[in-house]
């Protein structure tokens, strides 16, 4: 199910509702940074459950250095 933007798969839950899906994605974006994209929440033997993310990284610019200085050619791998 989507929640707030993201994806939450249950693994082991069948009967987990939206508003559990809704707390784990708080309690997944209290503790990280970057912007979340899915969380995975997995039974465990013992009771507890584990929870996995993935995050989307910041996009970045790529930056060339510009000198003036001629550039090699690349080699071709023989």
């Amino acid at each position: 199910m989507i929640v707030d933007g993201v994806k939450v798969s249950f693994v082991g839950l069948d009967d987990a509702t939206r508003e559990e899906a809704a707390n784990y994605v708080s309690y997944v974006r209290e503790r990280v940074a970057d912007p979340v994209k899915t969380i995975i929440v997995k039974a465990c033997d013992d009771g507890n459950v584990d929870v996995s993310y993935t995050a989307r990284g910041e996009k970045f610019e790529r930056i060339r250095r510009i000198t003036g200085e001629p550039i090699a050619p690349r080699r071709q791998a023989a």
